[in-house]
């Protein structure tokens, strides 16, 4: 099985025209892989998976693995039902990833019963390795540490993403803990919320599931390359260094808006690039981000 570590980047799912812009996807995910990222994980939340029609997803999910070459590719299959969940897994794996990412999306309250049966369902479905995405935020789904336990347990489940972990070190590494305590040894533990990334990274996590790598590898890369060394200080250092532009991810109720205009300024993807009816920033709040990326040196 494939257990994801290191740095895994989330790209955008740039559209143009209500269609899914092929030649700036293409263009996201070959730049990912000319950085050497570790594994790229597309039609994530920042891939906008959950406003793509099904074709539009297995399309993107062809396009990715031919253009990262052999960087792993993982692709989200999460959906309301648990058919569409196994056709979009069934779509990655003829696409040839690596691993699929699986959140539990609700319109209806799901009960844990009903979420080990969905995770149950994907696992038995396909060999490809199996990401929990634990993203209370978008999917109303809140994951207690015996549902990870739970779920973990199922063969299959290679990796647990978890939301952003406290920002005192003792108390992050003792969370990082409790959950390693109930998972099995092969299961990695991924921080997400990128302001965490350095701190779940010294607290034992093994991977950064990453928004900011998706656009901009660099600063990404080398945060994750620093606490695979040991070198925490310097981890959190560099990550402190952003702080600005994690800031404009609060700001802004999450990073989508935020990335999507990074790409826009860096020519990575067209103008408008978000599914509707999701807007771009406003003129000043994107004057604002190419402020923030000429402050850190990422205007270039």
């Amino acid at each position: 099985m494939t257990v994801p570590a290191g740095l895994s980047a989330f790209p955008l799912t740039p559209l143009r025209d209500d269609a899914l812009d092929e030649g700036a996807f293409i263009g996201l995910v070959r730049r990912l892989a000319a950085h050497a990222v570790d594994s790229i994980t597309v039609l994530g939340s920042t891939g906008s998976y959950a406003y793509l029609t099904a074709a539009e997803r297995s399309r993107a999910a062809h396009l990715a693995v031919e253009a990262a070459g052999e960087v792993p590719v993982i692709v989200g299959v999460g959906a309301l039902r648990t058919s569409q969940v196994l056709a979009h897994i069934a779509d990655a794996e003829a696409a040839g990833a690596r691993g699929v990412l699986l959140a539990p999306m609700t319109y209806q309250p799901l009960g844990d019963d009903e979420i080990l049966d969905l995770f149950r369902a994907a696992v038995e479905s396909s060999p490809l390795p199996v990401i929990l995405y634990d993203n209370p935020r978008t999917t109303h789904v809140t994951f207690t540490r015996d549902l990870y336990a739970r779920i973990a347990e199922l063969p299959g489940i290679a990796s647990i993403k978890i939301p952003g972990v406290p920002a005192d070190p003792a108390e992050a590494a003792a969370h990082v803990a409790a959950i390693r305590s109930v998972i099995p040894a092969h299961v990695s533990i991924g921080v997400s919320g990128d302001a965490s990334g350095a701190a779940g990274l010294i607290a034992g996590c093994d991977v950064w599931y990453s928004v900011i790598a998706g656009t901009l590898p660099r600063p990404a890369l080398e945060i994750t390359r620093a606490a695979q060394q040991g070198r925490d200080d310097r981890a959190s250092e560099l990550s402190a260094r952003l702080e600005p532009l994690w800031q404009l991810f609060a700001q802004h109720g999450g990073s989508l808006r935020v990335v999507a205009a990074i790409a826009e300024q860096r020519g990575l993807a067209g103008p408008d690039c978000l599914p509707l009816p999701v807007h771009g920033l406003a003129a000043a709040d994107r004057a604002r981000v190419a402020e923030v990326l000429a402050q850190l040196g990422l205007d270039r």
